[in-house]
């Protein structure tokens, strides 16, 4: 198994947050955002939900990889 390389633990991080925020916002049916419960409606939520979606755009090589989606030889050599 491949390491971790040093962004993707913050990116986790940050993916596993978003996650838990769009879950509390289905649930409650957009009643409830814990990201705006926690640093408002201005400049600072946009800025987490912008690292959100960096990081999800940092993992995406590893899931790709993950998967065997990407250009690498498959595990199996099939």
């Amino acid at each position: 198994m491949k390491r971790l390389t040093p962004l993707e633990p913050f990116a986790l991080i940050l993916l596993f947050i978003g996650a838990l925020n769009w879950g509390l916002i289905g649930i409650t049916g957009g009643e409830t955002n814990a990201l705006a419960e926690v640093f408002g409606t201005g400049t600072l939520t946009d800025v987490v939900y912008v690292a959100i979606g960096i990081a999800a755009l940092v993992m995406i090589p590893r899931m790709l990889a993950t998967l065997h989606l990407s250009d690498g030889a498959h595990p199996r050599g099939v």
